[in-house]
């Protein structure tokens, strides 16, 4: 497989309609997709080898994302949906990959801007249900 171009991994937000819009601005995104594990070792363990129990842990996905500041139509959603604390429908979209769609909550929303630059944000998003991952 080829290199991808990082602008193409995209993160959408339910418009509150059932569809998406792209969040403009952002430069740079990234998701992450953890899961806990549930440690059974115990005295009778092989070897005194640790032991997991299979699918019994937490999975989350943390999707992160900065760039510049557009106040456009996306823009205004994210601050609705942040001061509202609503759970939303996310899609993030990795080439070559697949999509990963579910509820998602921002759980941060920073703006900074220096003197002689542009007005930029960050924003993080923390899953708050189940995600559903299809192939491309």
């Amino acid at each position: 497989m080829a290199a991808q171009k990082g602008k193409d991994l995209l993160v959408k937000i339910d418009e509150g309609t059932g569809a998406f819009v792209t969040i403009a601005g952002l430069r740079a995104r990234q998701i992450g997709l953890n899961a806990d594990m549930v440690d059974t070792t115990n005295a009778e363990s092989v070897g005194r080898w640790r032991e997991l129990l299979a699918g019994a842990g937490v999975r989350r996905a943390a999707v992160s994302g900065s760039g510049v500041f557009l106040d456009g139509t996306s823009d205004a959603l994210l601050r609705a949906v942040f001061f509202a604390g609503e759970i939303r429908a996310y899609q993030v979209i990795v080439p070559d990959f697949g999509t990963l769609t579910g509820p998602f909550q921002i759980v941060s929303l920073d703006y900074r801007g220096e003197h002689a630059g542009e007005l930029t944000f960050d924003a993080a998003f923390e899953s708050a249900g189940e995600i559903a991952f299809a192939a491309l």
